[in-house]
């Protein structure tokens, strides 16, 4: 399917803006995290970034807002590039079909989470990250990561959200025990936490996260590179396990890969096509952007992208 010209895209995008801001119903705010709970439901961004350098967005494109989850993506192409497959021993690569905090699926399966977008298979992937490192380190290689991604260095971690997770972070901290009692951490939990929360604090805006997915998408002149296997594997695993027990319903509905977070943010890759950025802090019951989630289902609709196309 041929995708849409630019000028064709960008008079959807304004149109999309319309109607998801026309809404009612936006969904609720992650509120269990004091600083998101302030945030206020009724917004919307979308940012497209194409392979010939364009940014087409609508909506709030310039709004910072925490990625939370979605750093979750960086932070694992950061640490397959330092220590490639050694990772898949202490972390799976299974869709979990539970809530994205479950410490009963954990339990079950012995302290080696199902894969690494969940919370503790997340918190593996960033102690693989801070092995013999200091936090400050490890927080600014990922971030040197997403600024030579996006190709702006004004990306920052929202230190107030940061400790805001760790006020109330007992789930997550709970986690974090249960992985040191199965022997899956290799650094002190409270270290591992506190650069996990920081991760999750990072702040961007739908223009700066689109091309940051850039490396992802594998276009040619991207500022940064991944391998081929690298880009795909990450891929695969945003299509089964980026939306936590809702990954196939938006599989079904979208048929790209996406990553979300509680903040509201969405990132969904067309391979070759686009780099897609959606945000709206109101979530489903999933967990998931409630009008992002609505608005990736227009897009899909919209362009024809689709891994599944053909």
């Amino acid at each position: 399917m041929i995708s849409p010209t630019p000028e064709a895209l960008q008079s959807f995008l304004d149109e999309l803006n319309g109607t998801m801001c026309d809404r009612t119903d936006w969904g609720r705010v992650a509120d269990y995290i004091p600083e998101l709970a302030d945030v206020p439901v009724d917004q919307f961004a979308i940012s497209v970034a194409l392979p010939d350098g364009q940014v087409l967005s609508a909506g709030r494109n310039d709004q910072p807002f925490s990625i939370q989850s979605v750093s979750k993506v960086f932070t694992l192409a950061c640490v397959l590039g330092r220590i490639g497959d050694q990772l898949w021993t202490r972390v799976g690569r299974e869709p979990s079909g539970t809530s994205f905090d479950s410490i009963v699926l954990l339990e079950r399966e012995k302290g080696r989470p199902r894969n690494p977008f969940i919370n503790a298979g997340a918190l593996v992937t960033t102690d693989a990250l801070l092995e013999r490192r200091m936090p400050r380190e490890t927080l600014a290689e990922l971030l040197h990561f997403l600024r030579g991604a996006a190709e702006d260095d004004d990306i920052h971690i929202d230190k107030a959200v940061a400790l805001s997770e760790k006020s109330t972070g007992h789930r997550n901290a709970a986690l974090a025990h249960y992985l040191a009692s199965f022997g899956n951490l290799r650094n002190p939990a409270e270290l591992t936490l506190g650069t996990y929360f920081h991760q999750c604090a990072i702040a961007m805006t739908t223009d700066q996260l689109a091309r940051a997915g850039r490396v992802l998408a594998r276009f040619p002149d991207a500022p940064m590179q991944l391998s081929p296997q690298r880009a795909r594997r990450i891929n695969a695993l945003m299509m089964t396990c980026g939306h936590y027990d809702g990954s196939g319903d938006f599989a079904f509905r979208v048929g790209l890969p996406g990553k979300s977070g509680v903040g509201g943010g969405i990132l969904i890759i067309a391979p070759g096509k686009a780099s897609i950025a959606v945000w709206s802090p109101g979530l489903n019951n999933y967990g998931n952007s409630k009008v992002g989630t609505e608005a990736a289902d227009h897009v899909a609709r919209f362009t024809g992208w689709s891994v599944f196309e053909g």
